[in-house]
């Protein structure tokens, strides 16, 4: 095979490698999100009893999960949430809840009659 042409697609091979390697992330990030949702709403909006993500400083976020991992700060079952990630996901999780919109609670009041 031409060596021109093998130079020529290593740029290609190595966005696609990328764009993969991205799109993996994505949905690692998706799965820690959503083991969030099961106490603090979706998209970080609780509904009550545990308190919002969503549009959390990130720094905030960051520390508060150091303090859980590391005994400093007591929780029920936060210390095992936290010890369980690693600084990437925990760095992921602050810059995805730091994005998120606040919803106002009468935006997450379930509908009538369900």
């Amino acid at each position: 095979m031409n060596i021109r042409i093998l130079m020529a697609a290593a740029p290609l091979v190595w966005f696609s490698c990328q764009l993969q390697a991205g799109e993996a992330d994505q949905a690692h990030l998706r799965v820690l999100e959503a083991s969030c949702a099961a106490c603090h709403g979706y998209n970080g909006n609780s509904v009550g009893g545990t308190p919002v993500l969503a549009g959390l400083d990130r720094s905030h976020f960051i520390l508060q999960m150091q303090s859980f991992r590391n005994g400093s700060r007591s929780s029920t079952v936060m210390h095992h949430h936290a010890k369980g990630l690693t600084e990437a996901e925990i760095e992921q999780l602050a810059d995805y809840f730091s994005a998120q919109p606040r919803a106002t609670a009468a935006a997450l009041q379930p509908l009538g009659g369900l």
